[in-house]
C-alpha cells in the first residue's frame, strides 16, 4: 500500500511542476498581450489628441481651422504613420472644429 501512495505522490509531483509552468507562461503571454493592446490604444489617442491641438493651435494663430489634413500636417510639422493609421479628417466650416477620427489599420 506505501508503494503505491509513492507511486501516486510522485506522478503528481511529476505533473504538478509541468502544469504550473505551463500556466505561469500562459499568464506571462496574457500580461504581455495586454500591455501591447493598452500601448496601441494610448499612441492611437496620443495621435488624435496632437491632431486636435494642432487644430487649435492654427485657429489661434490665423483664425480659421486648417481646411484639410494635408495643410495641417504641413503647416504643423505632425507626422502620420500611414501604414498604421487611417485618419478621418472632415472640415464643415472655416470657424468650427474639425471632426477628428484615428483609427488603428489592422495587419
Amino acid at each position: 500500500m506505501e508503494g503505491n501512495r509513492n507511486g501516486l505522490t510522485r506522478l503528481l509531483g511529476g505533473l504538478l511542476l509541468p502544469a504550473a509552468a505551463v500556466a505561469a507562461l500562459v499568464w506571462f503571454a496574457a500580461a504581455v498581450d495586454g500591455l501591447d493592446r493598452g500601448r496601441a490604444e494610448e499612441d492611437r489617442r496620443r495621435l488624435e489628441e496632437t491632431l486636435r491641438r494642432g487644430c487649435v493651435a492654427c485657429y489661434a494663430a490665423e483664425g480659421a481651422y486648417p481646411a484639410s489634413l494635408d495643410d495641417l500636417t504641413e503647416r504643423y510639422g505632425i507626422q502620420i504613420d500611414g501604414e498604421r493609421y487611417t485618419v478621418r479628417y472632415s472640415a464643415f466650416a472655416e470657424n468650427l472644429m474639425p471632426d477628428i477620427t484615428v483609427l488603428e489599420n489592422t495587419p
